[in-house]
């Protein structure tokens, strides 16, 4: 192997894996795939002659996200080694892991059968079997597939527009996975099963080199359940389901049911608002990036005037301190999303005596000069008996809100929880859907181009992990914005967007894995039966609630 300008050039025919070990022998063991020519690619793939190479590490989000694809690979291969006619079905992330149900054909799944299935996969691991790639003729697999009575993944593969499909053999064992997988069994060792009952809870590293801790988050689980039994309901719960609705023009009427459940749901909500009003007034609303929680805090606010209720909003974004006096990150730069950028005293006194029912001056901060006027947009009163609505990041977090006893508070969790799989063993992961989201919308509304959104996202993520997600189970309640309908919409926008970006770009592999993610879907292209109150509107345009360049309406 000898270095060439920007990458290497490789003498002699060999996989990515023997490559790292050769080249990178103090990280081999961290590595788990490989970035070539801006292509994510497994171990197992071959490589000779002049390329740029670059590790994948199991520390990166990506790299976790490949060995936790890996280590259900060996998850189902053990559940079918123990068990004749079992069916292992991928759910959601809860609990700092990944919710699996698993289907016996005799009994239920117990404690007991937890212990044989960890005990199976740790006899996998140790037999170090190599986890090989095979590329398919498209008849073969889904012949494959039928045979073994998949049919989810019939449909799926059946709908893709290639002519060769990839699987992945284990010994005898062989799956369709979306995605990159480590290159043997071997290297799969750190994880860790709990029972959680109907089924089981699946963790492996996230953010560092172990299993994560286990987390309760009943709250969370509860409300991706609901959303799971709900995609049952319309008998969609997967892409080749929706795809179809499409194809028949059936597609309406999962539209309108999608939208009527989340009125329904934030009707709920209001209604437990003002039956309890009298105890809690100040109602906290929080959720990540580009999760729908301005839409939702607007349609909240007309379910709460049903009750004949009068409430009034606070943005937290006129309470940021000067910008002279702002927090910053490591590299110098303001830290928005930081709490220390918040005046807490302010807000705190502000909260106080609007509940005691004084008027305050609504301060106005203009980002532009970084200063703040505190009698910009004139007095404020809340109205004895009525709810305070406060939208923001931090509203979950106790700290925000110190003056104010918790049990006089009403929190939200608001988050796009996606309930749609790819198929039995592949899903969608939360954070694309809502990137997705936040490309459309900032490109549309807020001048940002793709690659902008892009490179800001490593940074929001960050920012939800240490500011929101800490937080979601103080929630008295949550609500999933994400709908079973909205990537097929979102995908011609977010498709034009990212295929403006060049070919060059370091996000490339980023954004070849989000167009493809996107080409499963059928797209929707007649947006008429789009409610303009919807939460999807927040993001493609035509709501009811904003201005035409974005900004709420008054």
């Amino acid at each position: 192997m000898l270095p060439i300008e920007k990458g290497f050039f490789v003498s002699e025919k060999q996989t990515l894996g023997e490559f790292f070990h050769n080249n990178f022998p103090n990280d081999e063991m961290n590595i788990v795939a490989g970035i070539l020519d801006d292509k994510i690619c497994g171990l197992q793939t071959e490589v000779f002659g002049n390329h740029v190479i670059k590790p994948v590490f199991l520390q990166s989000e990506i790299g976790q996200r490949i060995y936790r694809r890996s280590v259900v690979f060996i998850l189902i291969i053990a559940v079918h080694k123990l068990f004749d006619n079992a069916e292992v079905v991928v759910r959601f992330t809860a609990n700092k892991g990944l919710y699996c149900d698993v289907s016996l054909k005799d009994g239920v799944l117990s404690a007991e059968h937890i212990t044989q299935i960890r005990n199976e996969m740790k006899k996998i691991v140790s037999e170090n079997i190599p986890i090989t790639k095979k590329h398919l003729e498209k008849d073969k697999a889904i012949q494959l597939f039928k045979e073994t009575k998949q049919i989810a993944k019939v449909n799926l593969i059946n709908s893709l527009k290639l002519d060769k499909v990839s699987i992945y053999y284990c010994g005898k064992y062989y799956d369709y996975f979306y995605g990159t997988m480590l290159d043997n069994t071997g290297r799969l060792g750190k994880f860790e099963i709990d029972f959680e009952e109907p089924g089981l809870l699946l963790r492996t590293p996230a953010g560092g080199d172990e299993p994560s801790a286990k987390i309760k988050q009943p709250k969370l689980k509860y409300i991706l359940t609901e959303s799971k039994k709900w995609a049952g309901i319309l008998h969609c719960g997967y892409i080749s389901d929706l795809n179809r609705f499409i194809k028949q023009n059936r597609i309406t009427d999962i539209i309108r049911v999608s939208e009527a459940l989340h009125e329904k749901w934030i009707s709920n909500i209001a209604d437990d608002i003002a039956e309890n009003i009298d105890r809690a007034r100040l109602i906290m609303i929080a959720g990540p990036s580009s999760s729908g929680k301005t839409s939702f805090t607007q349609r909240l606010k007309v379910q709460l005037r049903v009750w004949g209720l009068e409430p009034v909003s606070l943005s937290l974004d006129d309470y940021f301190l000067e910008r002279v006096k702002s927090p910053k990150t490591a590299d110098g730069q303001y830290d928005y999303e930081a709490l220390e950028a918040l005046d807490l005293e302010l807000i705190n006194d502000h909260l106080v005596k609007l509940l005691d029912g004084e008027p305050i001056m609504h301060p106005k901060y203009d980002f532009i000069s970084g200063e703040r006027e505190l009698d910009a947009v004139g007095p404020v009163i809340l109205p004895p008996g009525q709810p305070l609505l406060i939208e923001g990041i931090h509203g979950l977090n106790e700290k925000l809100t110190s003056a104010i006893p918790r049990n006089k508070k009403y929190k939200i969790y608001v988050s796009a929880l996606t309930q749609l799989n790819i198929d039995q063993h592949n899903r969608i992961p939360s954070t694309d859907a809502r990137m997705i989201r936040r490309l459309v919308r900032d490109y549309q509304f807020r001048g940002t181009g793709g690659l902008k959104t892009l490179k800001q996202w490593p940074i929001v993520r960050a920012g939800e992990e240490r500011n929101i997600f800490p937080f979601q189970e103080d929630a008295d309640t949550v609500f999933n914005s994400a709908l079973l309908y909205e990537l097929p919409v979102l995908k011609k926008y977010a498709v034009s967007i990212l295929k403006d970006i060049p070919d060059d770009s370091e996000y490339h592999w980023i954004i070849q894995n989000i167009l493809d993610k996107l080409s499963f879907f059928e797209a929707i292209e007649d947006e008429d039966e789009i409610p303009h109150n919807s939460i999807l509107r927040e993001f493609i345009g035509n709501s009811c609630f904003f201005k035409a360049d974005g900004d709420l309406k008054e």
